[in-house]
């Protein structure tokens, strides 16, 4: 493969993270090919309408500390606006639907007390932990072998506060806390800048949102790329020798003197490398699943829940819809709720049964009015035929300190970007902009010694 004829690279993946190799190794002078199977570009940035507002079936919000993607959304002319969130929060809890006005729930002064300490200690053990190398943390080990939830218990949280820290897994990761390794959470949680920085949405991560959703900045990235973007493009296998590389799809091959694989790393096992990789590349694929995570969306006339005085903000212990948002376009109407689902209960049910309990729970919050939308929408993650699940990697425990430093080295001309290799707001659009800068600046160095 010595002095292949063809691009200088192939970007496998035209996501957030794909899309931004692609278009800052352009803008260096290389010549470069983006090959995505799907027949669109934005990866989990995915757009449509309800009731003709735009929403975003993948990635949503974003915060005022999430510099790159906002810095990259202005370059494009994408604006923002702030997230609705003025009136009364409400939760249902033990069976009872209560307001409250701040990040954490209103609850007893012990159980309070007991959500406080335990978040202490949680930002204490991050200190431990560095951004990027978790593995080499003096606590490693022991925090990579146990879970969310056996951590919890073996510093005898309460059930309110394990209850709590449930609905951020979910929301979250995808997942239940029994499930994701605390080491991976302490890490993605300070990669975040805090508890309070991802959860919160007046200056943290749901602080704004796109109007026109966040997939208008992918196509606007793609439209500037132009037929360097090729769609319905699967790529099935990669050779590689050090000296080249040679990308294969269903309808032909690309050669190329490097390649970025920008898809998540559990769907990198769906690509044959030849030769194989060295060890730890394919198990890491294998034990860094993606979470599982759907959303519904409902719209009314009017967002009826303001005039009640409450925010459209929600959090329940109990049904398929476990966190909502207001994410309606004005006072006005229409109004539109978002609610994230548990998608092991919800994504098996067929479509009239998963609209009756989305809109159930909405009910259960917001009172009857909430049963009968103008119009509804949902979309299940783990349906899809790319990367299914999202919105991003539960890592079970044990991976990171086994297979965590291969996340992201190269092998013979072969990057790996992606959210989930980011050191800062992993598992966010921001995250992936981050990481392809990142490997944009890796592949360049690479492409003048080489």
């Amino acid at each position: 493969m010595t002095n292949p004829p063809g691009p200088d690279v192939v970007v496998v993946g035209a996501g957030f993270a794909g899309l931004t190799v692609a278009r800052a190794l352009t803008a260096l002078g290389h010549d470069v090919v983006v090959l995505e199977g799907r027949d669109r570009v934005g990866g989990r940035s995915y757009t449509t309408t309800v009731a003709g507002v735009p929403v975003d079936l993948g990635a949503t919000f974003v915060g005022p500390t999430q510099t790159e993607v906002l810095a990259l959304a202005a370059e494009l002319g994408c604006t923002t606006v702030p997230t609705h969130n003025v009136g009364k929060n409400l939760i249902r809890w033990r069976g009872r639907v209560r307001s409250y006005r701040s990040t954490i729930p209103r609850l007893s002064i012990l159980e309070l007390l007991d959500v406080s300490r335990i978040q202490w200690r949680f930002e204490r053990l991050a200190k431990q932990v560095p951004l990027g190398a978790p593995w080499t943390a003096p606590t490693a080990h022991r925090l990579d072998h146990e879970t969310v939830e056996g951590w919890l218990r073996s510093v005898h949280a309460g059930k309110s506060t394990r209850d709590l820290m449930a609905i951020m897994t979910r929301v979250t990761w995808g997942c239940e806390p029994n499930e994701v390794s605390m080491l991976h959470a302490v890490h993605y949680i300070k990669a975040a800048g805090g508890i309070g920085t991802m959860l919160d949405v007046k200056g943290g991560a749901q602080q704004d949102r796109f109007p026109d959703g966040t997939q208008q900045i992918a196509l606007r990235m793609a439209e500037a790329l132009g037929d360097r973007v090729r769609l319905d493009s699967v790529v099935e296998r990669i050779e590689h020798d050090g000296s080249g590389v040679t990308v294969h799809t269903a309808t032909g091959a690309v050669t190329a003197r490097a390649v970025v694989v920008a898809v998540p790393p559990a769907h990198r096992a769906a690509i044959a490398f030849e030769p194989g990789l060295p060890t730890g590349y394919a198990e890491l694929a294998k034990n860094w699943p993606l979470g599982n995570l759907s959303k519904a969306y409902a719209a009314y006339e009017t967002p009826f829940w303001r005039t009640a005085g409450q925010s459209g903000e929600a959090l329940s212990d109990d049904g398929s819809v476990f966190i909502t948002f207001d994410v309606s376009p004005g006072d006005g109407g229409p109004g539109v709720l978002l609610g994230f689902t548990d998608a092991r209960s919800f994504d098996p049910l067929e479509p009239q049964e998963r609209r009756a309990r989305a809109l159930e729970c909405f009910a259960g919050l917001f009172g009857e009015a909430a049963r009968n939308p103008v119009d509804y929408v949902d979309h299940r993650w783990s349906a899809e035929a790319f990367a299914p699940g999202g919105p991003t990697a539960a890592v079970p425990p044990g991976s990171w300190t086994t297979y965590g430093r291969r996340l992201r080295e190269p092998v013979d001309g072969i990057f790996w970007t992606g959210t989930e290799t980011a050191d800062e707001w992993t598992g966010f659009l921001d995250g992936a902009v981050r990481s392809g800068h990142r490997a944009a600046a890796e592949v360049a160095g690479y492409l003048a010694t080489n």
